[in-house]
């Protein structure tokens, strides 16, 4: 069994974003050489996340409006995590639902998804660098 670990790199420039890393994670694979096997792609910080779904505009800008419904940003002084000092409590409430990591399969050398499906990283505390990292193991 062989693995594979790359680590990437990104800087939003809003508050909140949602990019599609299956390029990215598509590269990594193919750097790997692993032709069947498993691949995590994780979020390495609590106010980001990756999930799976349709790379759509509409979806993404649904996602947002949703989420900020849920855990509105402002005002800040409603959550007590910000009593730190913070301000980015609602960050961390959506990464929470949007979540940590997946796992794709993968077969004959690609990423195993169903119709429509792409890796997403969802920022929601941006205007910094932060990672994503993806771990492969198989053979």
């Amino acid at each position: 069994m062989r693995h594979y670990r790359k680590e990437l790199w990104f800087e939003t420039p809003d508050q909140r974003a949602y990019l599609n890393i299956t390029p990215d994670v598509d590269k990594a694979l193919a750097e790997s050489g692993i032709r069947e096997g498993l691949c995590l792609v994780n979020a390495m910080h609590i106010s980001a996340s990756v999930f799976i779904n349709d790379d759509e505009r509409g979806l993404h800008h649904d996602f947002d409006k949703w989420l900020e419904g849920l855990a509105p940003h402002a005002p800040i002084d409603q959550y007590r995590h910000n009593d730190t000092g913070e301000d980015n409590a609602d960050a961390h409430l959506k990464r929470t639902i949007m979540g940590r990591e997946v796992v794709v399969a993968i077969t004959e050398g690609k990423l195993d998804f169903g119709p429509w499906e792409q890796l997403f990283y969802g920022e929601f505390d941006g205007r910094r660098k932060k990672r994503v990292l993806v771990k492969m193991i198989g053979e």
